[in-house]
């Protein structure tokens, strides 16, 4: 039983608002306890006891708790407060049975302590049975800060899990989805690093398994291992370059290959959102291919990590009893949660719009030869879905661009889902060539569910399944869970224009997914729904009929208007052709699709005009073109309410949460930030109790997943109105409460996206004639109307917005706009048309519109020479037409009668837009060398030499006035009078080259005449339009090469007055029936439709552009030239241009007197245009680059006698998506009304440049900023030169060094270099973002400043006497005085036991493997802090930058925005701001930096010790690299080639090196890590760079780490070259304190005016011989409180120049710096590392009973000829085997055998070292740690076949199954894992290296038809001999000699054991006789009788005869 009493706490901090609800939780192994709640109180007091049942299992010494205090909360999540780990393991180890912990620190989620702390009491009853563990561990350091982020999975808490852990600020009241950073749109740098560590359980008999593992494309396998529980410990690295959304579709595929394949797939996003992105020793469930529902087969050990840009991989950490880690608690599933069977069903019914895809080659020739031609249904499509690695497809639908399939796609997947998206596809086959897709779409399964109670009640469905949270679930979320549901409904499908071509199409990318769609491309009605524990039968399969009707009614119909009115197209960057606007919404409006109906969805083309300044615009003046659109969808409105409702509420919390930031950010006073708050908590209550969600019941097209979103939208929208009220009353920081605005408007942002919306998004298009060029996408539902209120409308519907087109799959990424749009749109049923009357603003007007057409014949015009022309046509004149033949449409009637009037916007001219112009003309003479200059036979010129006219025959144009008279420039190459000489060449008759100096040879000069035109007014011409050929562009003056012209004729339409502005929408299809009398048929022409606004009102707009900052580096010289060109509608302006700066101030103010803007001035300043800023960087070759866009609204006044000073604010710069610098600007429009007056002109500048006016321009106050200048490091050359004279020149703003005054935050740091000849390039720069982290009060004391000048002032001290490190002493005096008075034998005892102990138990010591260090804790010694980190990353050491910064300079231009530019240098300094008096005769404040050390070189030795490196890159081709160390320091390289470490990814280097050097010269230390090869060049693999010169000067003594005890001998030797007491009195010297005060025997101390002792800090610890004197070690516990450097190891990440960003593995080492002038140090520690012992394994076989018999013999009888077989894994090529006990009747075997094996054995990691070659060819031998392990089979031998296997049996020699005694008590329950066994998971396992020696049966296993049977059993003998009792015991292999310890005798086997074939007696004998004797006597007796009788008979007839005859006789 484990007791945790939980007392108290105190010094609880304060919430934001009110006092805390405390509430403490205690953590141990899984299971939660909790106290009760104590009310509003900072100290509470509990007094509780809380109970863990340990359930007979002991505590290990590993054991902790971890207790949370957190606010308790009624409403939502409880607020996290702090944390503490409490270490366990002095109860375990029994020193105590109850121990205090008094005054625990708690700490934040940074592991920063909070300054409470809480008070427990813990005690432990160990389990009956059970003993204390051995004590190997350190006594104090109990307790550690625990990381927030374990607390994750609290049920109750629900802490969230974000990319930066825990949250405390959040709620989690309501079921809202989590928060996911958003993924970068572009390819990056990620590294996936896969261990394969091991399998289990693997099915099959002697089977050699491989792992090959795929990730990206990419395939590594494993080495091929041996058995059924495979060892591998492999790594692989995966480096891919790809977006990241690509990356996460990807799968990680593992394959286990041997005989079956058998495999398990992970997800890139599982990993992604896993803690750390990584997954580290877990097991994998392995499945088989074929049958996934044949259950498990094995496991597998793997961790997976993974790391994008910036990223520190996560470490592994090879845990102690990893070999009996439960496999069913660590499998790679969320915790908690079980695997089941689901099923995912998608049904697809049909689709419709499907793009022409296919050549029309075929249908042009059946329409040639008078057969149907159907170019509509060009198409093959077929749909295909793929999720998790599995696709599935329907059947194809040839030539349908609107199939049905209407069929069923299931995958079964396993729950919960670890793929969260459905890749959704529609193909178009094609027989001959690749399939082509023509849209893709995405199911995101997170938003097509939500967490519940579907799992049990309580697990997340959702959460779980993806895996982005493991939070629980309220009681809100638990009724509103679901499984994934969607639909039916329709899915859009976008991607690029739907037009066909033959050629390859550009944007055929985006079909595929990838990027933004820019054309609709069809839609597909699908419905997807989600089982648990269903099995699939069918992948594929028709849908039933009753459902295809069931989804009839969700494809019902209706009809929806748009109007989209054009306001303005501005910002145009080129004319070109004429310009056009298409509006698309689906596949109505397109006007270049052939199958779609004609509609009125264009405007007119038009011609750009230039604006006066730098961009063009379209002339529509107070006529705005018009486009209707009427189309048919499902009606869906109920679902576009509720987002549009939810979007309302978040857009007004987001406005008023600016206003808060923004208030804050102005530093308003407290009073009016609580007016801001009060109004945004007042407005966000009432917004969510006034806004209600549309009832979805009676709804139509009303799905399932409709009802549950509306559950969800419904309890997270009470939640955070009841969060709102509470904060309402509670709140007492303004400050505090952003967080929680913030995660409320996040929260209901992902609340408003709606997965089921089928409406297609508005497309508008800008095209040049035929020719898409730009596009926008807008939402439907933004500009949708409803008729449940104003907020459910669209937040622009009806509404004007300002919308910037972009390019299709625009590489720039908006650098440049196409143009700038200002529309009006509405949208809504046609059942509502009339409400759109309310919306309408103006008049609108329908045109009929013809043209009359004449051409001219002889100087004469008229219809005659029209040729293919009429009289009257339309305007491509082919069609002809008759006014009386128009027919207006219904509701719309005439009004008036026929009139002319020219197109206007297709008339501009070439200076349209422009108001000046400059004529010229060239005066050119002529003479003979050495002649008079006379006129020339040309005497005028262009500028090409063409014959002009004289100055005095040119006549002004029309509109147009001279400024002044005729004059010559001489602005150009020439003489003072204008003229430019030049030779002619023959046969030329003008030079072609001209020079400014007259010469005697020059034949030939001229002058150019310049005279400036001004526009006066503009003339109209007629109302022809001509035209040089029928077809070509018109204009509007008449020229002489004109042979066609046409005017336009118009009749205006009304609509009837019961429609009012809603007619618009009846002309649709054919707006204007014109009645063909011959034909009695209709043609149809689409009429002009325009928009006449009531009135052009003029306003008075002035922007105020004061400055920007940090903006992006665009020339050589590391600056820019910026500018901006200041954009408003129709008009723009260019500040001045500031060279040679990233801060700009151009404190300028911009002007635009009259600009017309059309309609309601109200509506106007509801709803101004933005004020649209381009940052340029003005180059003097070339065009100027693009720096930036930034917009800012700007304050409407329509009443300017009431004035309105506008703030100055700060608004981003933008630059292909990203920020590129900010803008301190401000604009406001004043309304000419005419009786107003207009505010005063600012203040000039200059000749003409307005400054920004008082009461705008920032307020400044008077500042001093000092600078510290300390150096300038690591300088590049320049221009192939050294930069040797640097000079530093630092801005603030515009004035140059301080005081200064200005309103800049930031500081330019701009390095000069001075060369000769008076040359001074900025050779490095660097701008630095803001000094307010600099600011300070000067008269407050700066100890930490001060401090570190006098640490520097004493590092840099130069001393009296050098000391050379060559002659230092080995042993200091203290060490013979300590030693004189030990006994020699005693000595000689402490000096063998320290043999047992080195510097690696020292270092395992401190990471925690107890396991490895040996007694080393028990006697007392020190440990090291190990830092996972590199040391200046260590918060309370502030980077080591106390004393200086260092600021990177940057030189060049910035090429690519994704990198950084190149640096060139460091700068070394640091700043000091303060506030100055304005009073002059006020005394300035004290300086900053007044104490300053010495710059100069002082020598130094630097001592570099390399540990070891982990997860290292590969570099050769097997996966592995061969790692040396190289150092560089100055110029000093140290080469550590020779002791390269073969074949491995973690080397243990144990390496130190000394080197000199000069600091700060030789400042950068590089330690880099090389991969030898031996033909081709070594590859870094990566290094990392340490600052010595910041470590030297840093006021933590860096330099030498603090140990924890002042020793004077041994492996924690004192290395520093000052004593602890000395160090002491420097560190008082340095704070301006008194000396310590020591006592004379150093028993106290007294520092600071408090009193130490020494028993205070060594009461109780072990003293041992080592420690030096008393004084020493109190003074070294004093200095360890100050927060100086510990002794430590710093863990150092890899990088290489190829990758930047990403970790090339590990370094774990640290630095000692010692300057020389201080004397010598003490010796190095010595980290050389550990060697492997010999040991020897002497398994003896004795005997086997009850093996298999596998064969028959030739008499029929069962039996086996037995032999065993056995090695140690790893060691295969040491296999050994028995000799043969040959015919086994009755399955046992006699062998007395011995093997013996001999490894490698480390002792502290509990691995074998094996040293082998992978290749024959292999230069090195490739090092393996594998387990230490036996495998024993059993062999049936055949002589002319292969053997056959009969079992096996694996013994891991760490935990040895105990064997049993006799045969009979051998069963398989001994084995873990089986049925049944008898060994349960908390057995104590056995060591055979503890052990020593074993004897007893074991079983061995065979699988037979998928079931393990005994395949044998085997005695066998285990012993463990070390190599030094090799020779006292010695034994032999076999029965060989020297058969002894103990001696084998031959088995005693039966006589009928022997081998056939070479015993022929004994066969005869034992196998023939033995059962054949019976037939051999019975066949010897016939053979006999037969013998008998056939002599008989063969005699008889002889004897017969001779008794006759009697011869004889």
């Amino acid at each position: 039983m484990l007791r945790v009493i939980v007392e108290s706490a105190s010094s609880i901090p304060k919430r934001s608002f009110g006092v805390p609800d405390p509430i403490a939780r205690v953590l141990f192994k899984g299971e939660k306890k909790k106290t009760k709640t104590i009310d509003n109180d900072l100290n509470p007091v509990w007094n509780e006891v809380l109970e863990f049942d340990l359930k007979g299992i002991a505590l290990d010494p590993s054991s902790h708790i971890d207790v949370v205090v957190k606010d308790y909360e009624t409403v939502g999540k409880d607020k996290f407060i702090g944390s503490a780990k409490i270490s366990l393991r002095d109860l375990a180890s029994g020193q105590a049975t109850s121990l205090p912990f008094k005054n625990v620190p708690l700490v934040n989620e940074k592991q920063q302590a909070i300054g409470a702390a809480i008070n427990l009491v813990v005690g432990y009853e160990p389990p009956a049975g059970t003993f204390p563990n051995s004590t190997n561990d350190q006594p104090d350091g109990e307790v550690s800060y625990g990381d927030p982020g374990e607390y994750g999975e609290d049920e109750e808490e629900g802490v969230e899990n974000t990319e930066k852990g825990l949250q405390p600020g959040s709620n989690q009241g309501e079921p809202a989805r989590p928060r996911r950073r958003a993924l970068a749109n572009k390819p990056q740098d990620f590294q996936i690093r896969v261990r394969v560590v091991e399998g289990r359980q693997l099915p099959g008999n002697n089977v050699r398994p491989v792992v090959k593992v795929n990730v990206c494309g990419e395939t590594h396998r494993t080495r091929i291992r041996r058995g059924n529980n495979p060892y591998f410990d492999e790594m692989f690295f995966y480096n891919v370059n790809m977006l990241p959304s690509e990356l996460f579709d990807e799968n990680i595929i593992f394959r286990c290959v041997y005989k079956n394949v058998i495999e398990y797939k992970a997800y890139q996003h599982f990993i992604l959102f896993s803690p750390a992105h990584s997954v580290l020793r877990k097991w994998l469930l392995l499945s088989d291919l074929e049958d996934s529902s044949s259950g498990p087969k094995g496991y597998l050990k793997v961790s997976i990590i993974l790391a994008g840009n910036g990223d520190e991989p996560q470490t592994e950490r090879r845990e102690v009893n990893d070999e009996q880690d439960d496999i069913e608690s660590n499998l790679l599933v969320p915790a908690g949660v079980t695997l089941r069977s689901a099923s995912i069903s998608l049904k697809v019914y049909r689709a419709e719009d499907m793009p022409q895809m296919d050549d029309a080659f075929i249908q042009t020739v059946k329409q040639v030869f008078g057969k149907d031609g159907d170019k509509k249904n060009l198409v093959d499509p077929f749909f295909e879905m793929s999720y998790s690695g599995k696709k599935l497809g329907t059947k194809i639908v040839e030539k349908n661009a609107n199939p049905e399939w209407n069929q069923v796609m299931n995958i079964q997947a396993k729950f919960p889902f670890m793929s969260e998206c459905i890749k959704l596809t529609v193909f178009d086959w094609d027989r001959l060539t690749k399939n082509d897709v023509i849209g893709t779409a995405f199911l995101n399964l997170s938003k097509i569910a939500s967490s519940g109670g579907e799992i049990e009640g309580e697990r997340s469905p959702f959460k779980i399944s993806h895996l982005t949270s493991y939070d629980p679930v309220s009681t809100a979320e638990s009724e509103v869970g679901f499984l994934p549901a969607f639909g039916p409904c329709y899915i859009n499908l976008y991607g690029s224009p739907r037009e066909f071509s033959g050629l390859p199409d550009p944007y055929d990318e985006l079909n595929t997914g990838k990027g933004e769609g820019v054309a609709y491309r069809g839609r597909v009605l699908v419905e997807l729904s989600s089982k648990l524990d269903e099995k699939v039968d069918k992948r594929v399969e028709d849908i039933s009929s009753d459902d295809i009707l069931l989804a009839q009614k969700y494809q019902r119909k209706r009809k929806y208007s748009l109007c989209a009115v054009f306001h303005s197209a501005c910002m145009l960057q080129e004319p070109g052709e004429p310009i056009q606007f298409e509006v698309s919404i689906g596949n109505y409006g397109n006007k270049l699709d052939t199958t779609c109906k004609p509609l009125a969805s264009t405007t007119q083309f038009s011609y750009g005009v230039f604006d006066g300044n730098h961009y063009y615009y379209l002339p529509w003046a107070d006529t705005k073109p018009v486009v209707i659109l009427t189309s048919f969808w499902e009606d869906i409105n109920h679902r576009l309410d509720s987002v549009n409702v939810l979007l309302l509420i978040a857009e007004r919390l987001e406005d008023n949460l600016t206003s808060l930031k923004t208030a804050i950010l102005a530093k308003e006073p407290e009073s009016r930030l609580v007016e801001i708050w009060l109004k945004l908590v007042n407005h966000t209550i009432e917004d969510l109790s006034s806004f209600k969600l549309p009832v979805m019941e009676g709804q139509a097209n009303l799905t399932a997943l409709d009802l549950q979103i509306k559950k969800l939208r419904d309890a997270s929208v009470a939640s955070i109105r009841q969060m709102a009220q509470r904060m309402r009353q509670e709140a007492t920081d303004v400050k505090a409460t952003v967080s929680e605005f913030e995660d409320w408007l996040e929260r209901l942002k992902q609340l408003a996206e709606e997965p089921q919306n089928s409406f297609p998004d508005v497309i508008i298009w800008m095209m040049r004639g035929e020719r898409r060029v730009a596009y926008a996408r807008v939402p439907a539902n933004r500009i949708l109307y409803s008729t449940m209120g104003e907020e459910a409308c669209g937040k622009f519907c009806g509404r004007t917005q300002t919308i910037f087109m972009q390019y299709p799959m625009d590489k720039d990424k908006g650098v440049k706009i196409p143009v700038q749009l200002r529309v009006n749109m509405w949208l809504g049923l046609s059942a509502h048309e009339k409400k759109f009357n309310s919306f309408a603003e103006g008049t609108f007007s329908v045109f009929a519109e013809m043209y009359e057409n004449q051409a001219k014949v002889i100087r004469n015009w008229g219809t005659t020479g029209l040729v293919g022309r009429h009289k009257f046509s339309d305007v491509t004149g082919k069609v002809k037409l008759k006014q009386e033949r128009f027919m207006p449409p219904r509701d719309w009637d005439w009004e008036g009668d026929w009139f002319f009037e020219p197109e206007r916007c297709l008339l501009t001219e070439a200076d349209a837009g422009h108001t000046e112009f400059t004529d010229e003309v060239f005066q050119n003479e002529t003479r003979f060398p050495g002649g008079e200059w006379a006129p020339a036979s040309e005497p005028y010129t262009d500028v090409n030499g063409e014959q002009a006219q004289s100055p005095g025959e040119m006549d002004c144009p029309p509109g147009w006035i001279w400024e002044d008279e005729w004059s010559y420039d001489v602005n150009r190459a020439v003489d003072e009078k204008g003229w430019e000489y030049g030779v002619t060449i023959p046969p030329e008759d003008k030079p072609k080259s001209w020079g400014a100096a007259e010469k005697m040879y020059h034949v030939h000069r001229r002058k150019r005449l310049v005279r400036k035109l001004l526009l006066a007014r503009r003339t109209s011409g007629d109302d022809w339009e001509y035209s040089s050929l029928i077809g070509w562009k018109f204009h509007r003056k008449e020229r002489s090469s004109d042979m066609f012209r046409r005017r336009r004729w118009r009749r205006k339409m009304a609509p009837s007055d019961r429609m009012g502005a809603s007619a618009i929408f009846r002309l649709e299809g054919a707006l204007v029936g014109i009645l063909c009398h011959s034909a009695m048929t209709y043609i149809y022409s689409t009429p002009l439709r325009l928009l006449f606004l009531p009135g052009c009102y003029r306003y008075h707009l002035r922007v105020y552009v004061y400055q920007a900052k940090t903006l992006c580096a665009m020339d050589k010289d590391s600056f820019s030239d910026p500018y901006v060109h200041v954009s408003f509608l129709n008009v723009s302006k260019t500040t001045e241009v500031v060279r040679s700066t990233l801060n700009p101030t151009w404190d300028q103010t911009l002007i635009f007197e009259d600009v017309e803007v059309y309609g309601d001035p109200k509506t106007i300043a509801r709803n101004p245009p933005d004020v649209v800023m381009e940052l340029y960087d003005s180059d003097q070759v070339g065009r100027d680059e693009a720096l930036g866009r930034c917009t800012c609204p700007p304050i409407v006044n329509l009443n300017p006698a009431v004035a309105i000073n506008p703030k100055l604010l700060w608004y981003p710069v933008t630059k292909k998506g990203r920020d590129a610098g900010q803008m301190l600007v401000a604009a406001e429009l004043l309304l000419k009304d005419g009786e107003g007056d207009l505010p005063l002109l600012p203040p000039v500048k200059g000749d003409s440049l307005f400054m920004v006016p008082q009461g705008i321009r920032p307020v400044v106050q008077l500042t001093a900023i000092e600078v510290l200048t300390w150096g300038l490091r690591n300088m590049k050359t320049y221009q192939l030169a050294s930069v040797s004279s640097p000079s530093l020149v630092v801005e603030c703003g515009v004035v140059s060094l301080v005081p200064i005054s200005t309103h800049h935050d930031d500081s330019p740091t701009t390095v000069v270099d001075h060369r000769p000849f008076g040359r001074k390039p900025v050779v490095g720069q660097c701008t630095i973002d803001s000094l307010e982290e600099f600011r300070c009060d000067p008269y407050l004391n700066n100890n930490e400043m001060v401090m570190s000048a006098k640490m520097a002032m004493i590092s840099s001290a130069p001393g009296d006497v050098v000391i050379t490190i060559e002659d230092r002493p080995i042993v200091r005096a203290e060490v013979s005085c300590v030693f004189e008075h030990f006994p020699l034998f005693l000595a000689h005892f402490l000096f063998q036991q320290e043999d047992t102990v080195d510097w690696w138990s020292k270092f395992y010591a401190s990471i925690g493997e107890k396991e490895k260090c040996g007694p080393y804790l028990q006697k007392g010694y020190d440990t090291l802090q190990v830092y996972d980190c590199e040391l200046e990353d260590v918060p309370e050491f502030c980077g080591l930058t106390d004393f200086c910064r260092t600021f990177k300079l940057q030189r060049g231009k910035m090429e690519d925005e994704d990198e950084d530019p190149s640096v060139v240098g460091e700068f070394k300094g640091s700043f000091r701001v303060y506030p100055l008096y304005e009073d002059p005769g006020m005394a300035a404040p004290p300086r900053q930096f007044r104490e300053l050390p010495e710059s100069g070189p002082q020598e130094c030795l630097v001592r570099i010790y390399v540990v070891r490196c982990s997860d290292l890159q590969p570099k050769d081709n097997n996966g592995l690299c061969d790692p040396y160390i190289k150092i560089n320091l100055g110029r000093r390289t140290v080469d550590d080639r020779e002791n390269y470490k073969p074949n491995t990814l973690n080397p243990e280097f144990g390496r130190t090196f000394e080197m000199s050097c000069f600091l700060p010269h030789d400042k950068d230390l590089k330690i880099a890590v090389y991969d030898f090869d031996l033909l081709s060049r070594d590859e870094k693999v990566g290094e990392t760079i340490i600052d010595l010169e910041n470590r030297l000067l840093s006021r933590f003594s860096s330099y030498c780490g603090l140990p924890q005890t002042y020793c004077i001998s041994g492996s924690n030797q004192w290395r520093d070259q000052l004593k602890p007491s000395q160090i002491l009195q420097n560190l008082a010297r340095l704070r301006g304190i008194p000396p310590p005060g020591l006592q004379m025997d150093g028993s106290s101390l007294s520092f600071e005016g408090k009193q130490y002792s020494l028993m205070d800090f060594e009461a109780n610890k072990v003293e041992h011989q080592h420690l030096g004197p008393p004084k020493e070690r109190l003074a070294l516990h004093v200095l360890r409180n100050q927060g100086l450097v510990p002794e430590h190891v710093e863990t150092r990440t890899l990088y290489s120049s190829f990758r930047p960003t990403l970790s090339q593995g590990k370094i774990q080492m640290w630095v000692d710096i010692f300057p020389k002038s201080l004397g010598v140090p003490g010796p190095p520690s010595d980290i050389e590392p550990r060697k492997a012992k010999r040991y020897h394994l002497r398994t003896i076989i004795w005997n086997t009973t009850d093996v298999i018999l596998d064969e028959t013999s030739i008499t029929g009888e069962n039996m086996s000829d037995i032999y065993v077989k056995g090695w140690m894994p790893g060691m295969e090529e040491d296999k050994q085997k028995t000799d043969v006990h040959y015919r086994s009747l009755d399955g046992d075997g006699n062998f007395n055998w011995r093997f013996i094996f001999g490894f490698d054995y480390l002792p502290a990691e509990q691995l074998c070292l094996v040293s082998k070659k992978n290749r024959f060819w292999n230069l090195d031998k490739t090092e393996f740690r594998i387990p230490p392990k036996l495998n024993i089979q059993i062999w049936d031998n055949d002589k002319f076949s292969l053997d056959d296997y009969l079992g096996t049996v694996e013994l891991d020699l760490l935990h040895l199954i105990p064997p049993a005694k006799s045969p009979e008590k051998c069963s398989m329950k001994m084995i873990p894992g089986m049925e049944g066994s008898s060994l349960s998971k908390t057995s104590k396992a056995t060591s055979l290296f503890a052990q020593k020696s074993v004897r007893g049966w074991w079983p061995c296993l065979i699988e037979q038809d998928g079931k393990h049977v005994i395949g044998g059993k085997v005695e066998m003998t285990l012993e463990i001999v070390e190599e030094k009792e090799v020779e006292e015991k010695p034994a032999g292999k076999g029965r060989d000699e020297p058969n002894m310890n103990p001696r084998l005798e031959s088995p005693n086997r039966p006589d009928t054991s022997f081998f056939w074939f070479t015993n022929p007696c004994k066969t005869m004998k034992f196998i023939v006789w033995r059962r054949f004797k019976w037939i051999f006597i019975i066949s010897i007796i016939l053979i006999l009788v037969i013998l008998f009788l056939a002599i008989m008979l063969y005699s008889l007839p002889n004897y017969i005869s001779m008794k006759i005859v009697k011869p004889f006789s």
